[in-house]
């Protein structure tokens, strides 16, 4: 399934979307270069959990925990991780398919060690379709992998 967005709002709804359809226990890694909206996105999810604290990429903590209405926001940015054996001091491990949502930024590196059931979420930088000097839309696309994932994506469409 694909999207495309125009601005950071309509990515945020998108989370919104995306957020309102998740459960405890799922999973998501999102992949994109930087700038392409894998925080706005997340916002978006926190925002359909009753979180509102504000959402910010944790590269340097590595996670952040929100609390939202039902369950937690787990998220986590392995941007700075080089090796599959860095994993272990994060606290993924600890949160996969648990309690709460977990949303990866840049876990595409690791998707052997995250597992099976995922949903992944891509996104790219539309450049070519902005004037210079314009933020270029989004394409947003979900891919997901297992029952749930496909879950989650019947309900979106």
């Amino acid at each position: 399934m694909r999207f495309v967005s125009h601005s950071t709002e309509e990515t945020i709804e998108l989370g919104e979307r995306l957020g309102a359809a998740l459960e405890e226990g799922d999973v998501l890694v999102l992949t994109g270069d930087l700038g392409a909206g894998k925080t706005q996105l997340t916002k978006g999810i926190a925002r359909a959990m009753d979180i509102s604290d504000d959402v910010t990429s944790p590269t340097f903590t590595i996670q952040m925990v929100y609390y939202g209405r039902d369950f937690d926001l787990n998220h986590f940015d392995l941007y700075r991780l080089e090796h599959a054996d860095q994993l272990e001091d994060t606290g993924l491990f600890d949160v996969l398919g648990a309690d709460g949502v977990c949303v990866i930024e840049w876990g595409e590196q690791f998707i052997e060690q995250i597992g099976d059931e995922r949903l992944d979420v891509v996104l790219t930088r539309l450049d070519d379709e902005a004037e210079p000097g314009e933020e270029p839309p989004r394409a947003i696309e979900l891919i997901p992998h297992g029952s749930r994932a496909e879950q989650i994506v019947a309900q979106l469409s």
